[in-house]
């Protein structure tokens, strides 16, 4: 039998002038989100901070904060308050230069039920992101109170629905969203950080945003899972470079590929309820886990087979 439908929420927006002005900022926008309804509340990469992967810089590390740590403990308080799941996104500290692009899940009676690291990592012009992050461990590698369940693809039993994150980079790889979906996640979060660069923009913009929606859109086709992808909005300079203009168009999508809400380039909050029957009915109509072939399937540890 079906489980009952569960309401998501996700914030697109830029960041403030200081920290504390964005955490501030995002807490107002998560309790606009519950007070329409959002019961799973998901921001975007890294919320907390401007993208500072634009450059290598040794003193940018020290952005990043320890899980649990003042923006987590702020965030458990919240969930508690409103009674809501959140997935928080942000640069953590796990240990001296062990720096990784995380996500904490807090489920809605506050508690730290787990963190996911970013698995793919990747190294372009002005996304400088393998000098600050450690990938996430491709299997289980420690869980204690203090730091719950850190390891590889996760999904996570909220309150609401069963939650899977995969955080940005992660969002162009079929395995990383077949692997969760595998998990039991009943939606898949994508929060974001992706834009264009400047000088790009008119001639790739439209075919390279199209592209990120498409794959995603994929995502929730083959897996026959809700998808919700929160990115980030406006320009962020970088001297001696033209900066990153981050597009935003966050969406959810369906388990048919169907966009059920949408986001423009303007900072945004975006409500849909995802029906746990909708999920049912398209695998049932369209069975793709039933017909894998997992016994083929082995070339694809490989890296390359030509």
């Amino acid at each position: 039998m079906c489980r009952e439908p569960f309401t998501v929420g996700i914030i697109q927006d830029s960041v403030a002038t200081t920290p504390g002005e964005t955490l501030d900022r995002a807490v107002a926008r998560i309790r606009e989100a519950a007070g329409r309804g959002a019961q799973i509340v998901c921001l975007q990469e890294m919320f907390n901070s401007h993208y500072f992967c634009k450059s290598q810089s040794c003193e940018r590390f020290d952005i990043a904060e320890a899980i649990p740590g003042p923006v987590t403990d702020r965030m458990q308080a919240l969930a508690r308050e409103l009674e809501i799941v959140i997935v928080v996104p942000i640069f953590e500290r796990q240990a001296a230069g062990v720096y990784r692009n995380s996500a904490a899940v807090i489920d809605a009676d506050g508690s730290l039920l787990g963190v996911y690291h970013k698995m793919h990592i990747p190294d372009d012009p002005l996304y400088y992101e393998k000098y600050y992050f450690t990938p996430g461990d491709s299997h289980h590698t420690y869980e204690n109170e203090e730091h719950p369940g850190a390891s590889g693809f996760r999904v996570w039993k909220t309150r609401y629905a069963n939650v899977g994150v995969l955080i940005c980079w992660d969002q162009w790889y079929p395995e990383a969203a077949r692997i969760t979906a595998l998990l039991g996640a009943d939606v898949i979060f994508y929060p974001t950080a992706i834009g264009w660069h400047p000088a790009e923009k008119e001639e790739f913009g439209s075919a390279q945003m199209d592209a990120w929606r498409t794959a995603q859109r994929a995502h929730a086709i083959a897996n026959g899972v809700y998808v919700a992808s929160p990115n980030r909005v406006g320009f962020e300079d970088e001297p001696g470079t033209n900066g990153i203009e981050f597009f935003g168009h966050s969406f959810i999508s369906d388990p048919f590929g169907r966009v059920i809400a949408e986001a423009g380039v303007e900072p945004a909050i975006l409500v849909a309820t995802c029906d746990p029957a909708v999920i049912e009915d398209t695998r049932r109509n369209w069975p793709f886990l039933r017909d894998r072939r997992i016994d083929a399937y082995s070339p694809i540890l490989n890296r390359y087979l030509g």
